[in-house]
């Protein structure tokens, strides 16, 4: 097991909330398929995008700093030249994780993260680490 591999299931056993930075209400974009596949996995989603209303059955806020509840773990799907500035409004709005999803590495945004405390993770993907370990959300009713 990496460090990488403990992290991602400290996070995944630590938070029941996941907000999601870049969330798309298009079904067929993965920014939609992993919030929804952890929705019903029985984590929580509030997704943030400044274009649309509702994601998976969840008010839409249009940043982080609009969520009106301590953030804790932030998932983005934005470009990796984004990722920094993601981090960035990620410490300002007090979460404690940030989880860039498959494909999504920044070295800024990881030292932003690991600067100010927080759990970092890049280049992976939420369902695949979900179903790697197994580990459901608080919210699962499966065993």
């Amino acid at each position: 097991m990496t460090p990488t591999d403990d992290v991602v299931e400290h996070i995944l056993n630590s938070y029941d909330t996941i907000t999601v930075v870049g969330a798309s209400a298009n079904p067929e974009k993965a920014a939609n398929e992993v919030p929804t596949y952890m929705k019903d996995a029985g984590w929580r989603i509030v997704p943030v995008n400044p274009y649309a209303d509702e994601i998976v059955g969840e008010t839409v806020y249009r940043s982080l700093a609009d969520v009106p509840e301590q953030i804790g773990l932030v998932d983005v799907f934005r470009p990796s030249a984004d990722a920094a500035e993601v981090a960035r409004q990620a410490v300002a709005a007090g979460a404690t994780a940030l989880w860039l999803q498959l494909g999504i590495v920044s070295d800024e945004a990881r030292q932003i993260a690991e600067d100010a405390g927080l759990l970092y993770v890049e280049d992976r993907c939420l369902i695949i680490e979900q179903r790697r370990t197994g580990i459901r959300g608080p919210g699962s009713f499966a065993p």
